[in-house]
C-alpha cells in the first residue's frame, strides 16, 4: 500500500516537473519576443533621428557620456516628430549664460 502511494506521489512530481519545464520554456520564448520588439523599437527610433550612419556611433557615445540632454520626459521619442539637437562643444551654450552674468 505504501508503495502505491509513493508511486502516485512520484507520478505527480514528474507531471509537475514537466509542467514547470514547459512554463520555463514559455517564459524564455516570451522574453525573446520582448527583446525582439524592444530592438525593433530602438531601430525605428534611431532611423527617425536622421543621423548619418558615420555620425551615429559618435552621437550614441555622446549620449552615453551625458553630453546630450534627455530627449523627452517619458524617455521615449516619436521618431517621426522628434529630431533632437546634438550638443557638441562648438554649439553648447549652457556655460555662456553663466559667464555673461
Amino acid at each position: 500500500m505504501a508503495t502505491g502511494k509513493r508511486n502516485k506521489i512520484q507520478t505527480e512530481i514528474d507531471k509537475a516537473r514537466e509542467r514547470l519545464m514547459e512554463q520555463q520554456a514559455r517564459i524564455k520564448e516570451l522574453e525573446t519576443k520582448r527583446t525582439e520588439l524592444e530592438n525593433m523599437e530602438i531601430v525605428e527610433i534611431v532611423r527617425g533621428l536622421s543621423i548619418p550612419l558615420d555620425d551615429l556611433a559618435a552621437a550614441l557615445q555622446s549620449l552615453k557620456g551625458g553630453a546630450i540632454p534627455a530627449l523627452s520626459t517619458s524617455g521615449q521619442v516619436d521618431p517621426k516628430s522628434a529630431k533632437p539637437k546634438i550638443i557638441t562643444p562648438e554649439n553648447d551654450d549652457t556655460d555662456k549664460e553663466d559667464n555673461e552674468e
